[in-house]
């Protein structure tokens, strides 16, 4: 055996082991000077890892949204018998992924939950503004189940349903799609539903400044008032830091408005400080329009980006909170 300080030999000149593969690879591929096409490859390869990492990064929201769908499927096979007996059968398998989640969000981001005193102890509409991942959304869910043992459902645009091996996932959590009909109905039975006006164009197109993106859409307005409940406005600092998108290279907003698809790139995964805030609620009002009431939610909503985020955002500061002991108070 070749001791590991030892050279192996092409002929009588002795070579190292990274000069004995060069020139192996040279006789192989019958290339000259290879290793002057090696000590380019290694140059650009240390140049460009920083780039790589930031576009892998939001991976791991991937990882951990089928870990999520794995977990569930090995819960419901242990406990498929219980089924006919029980009607809280996932009420264990929420609360391990709403650990899974909260565990992240806390790792990661140190998330921190703000003004969850204002949510009803009844039903109402959660209305956020959507950042370049829902991440923030599940931190926000995980953490109001363990703290309050409140669980809220979410809205989804209707791409995530056609999402390979989601079903199970959405099915659980209670995801909807997002007729007017289905979130009335959840409301009057008493639920708590989150909803993003902006949806997938505000996460993809929205910037470090933290634009509202929510067009005409009024309907969420007209769902809490055929409901009769109140919106309450919702907001995470730095969610933008955390994710950022390509959506300002017109030919990605093009696209979408073309094959409604969020084929637009993600970079970051950043570490960087998230709080969630909560506002005060906007009571249901009996002979205010749905148009009233959106634009009354858009100012609520603005108010806490003015007062909690710092604009335009970046990414640098964002992840120098995470060492402040604790938020200041307001």
């Amino acid at each position: 055996m070749i001791g590991g300080n030892e050279s192996c030999t092409a002929g009588p000149i002795p070579m190292s082991y990274l000069t004995c593969l060069t020139y192996i690879l040279g006789e192989w591929t019958g290339v000259e000077h290879i290793e002057d096409y090696l000590s380019y490859a290694v140059y650009l390869l240390w140049v460009l890892f920083p780039l790589a990492v930031v576009f892998l990064l939001p991976g791991v929201l991937v990882i951990l949204f089928y870990t999520s769908i794995l977990l569930l499927h090995i819960y419901k096979r242990k406990n498929e018998l219980k089924e006919a007996y029980s009607n809280d059968f996932w009420d264990g398998a929420k609360q391990m992924l709403a650990t899974l989640w909260d565990g992240h969000g806390r790792i990661w981001h140190g998330y921190e939950l703000h003004g969850a005193e204002n949510i009803p102890e009844g039903p109402g509409l959660i209305v956020f503004y959507h950042g370049a991942t829902p991440a923030d959304c599940l931190y926000f869910i995980a953490r109001l189940l363990i703290q309050r043992k409140r669980y809220c459902h979410a809205v989804a645009d209707h791409f995530v349903f056609r999402l390979p091996g989601f079903k199970l996932l959405l099915d659980v959590h209670g995801v909807m799609h997002g007729p007017k009909e289905e979130c009335v109905s959840a409301l009057k039975k008493g639920c708590l539903i989150a909803i993003a006006p902006g949806g997938v164009r505000e996460a993809l197109f929205s910037d470090e400044m933290y634009t509202i993106m929510w067009g005409n859409r009024k309907g969420f307005a007209q769902v809490a008032i055929d409901a009769k409940v109140p919106i309450i406005p919702m907001f995470t600092q730095n969610v933008r830091e955390g994710v950022r998108t390509l959506g300002g290279i017109k030919i990605f907003r093009s696209l979408y408005e073309r094959i409604r698809l969020p084929v637009v790139p993600l970079y970051g995964g950043f570490p960087v400080k998230l709080r969630t805030f909560i506002g005060e609620p906007i009571p249901y009002e009996p002979n205010i329009t749905a148009e009233e009431l959106t634009a009354k939610t858009k100012a609520a909503l603005q108010t806490l980006i003015e007062k909690h985020q710092k604009i335009p955002g970046n990414i640098f500061r964002a992840l120098m909170e995470r060492f402040q002991s604790q938020k200041k108070e307001d």
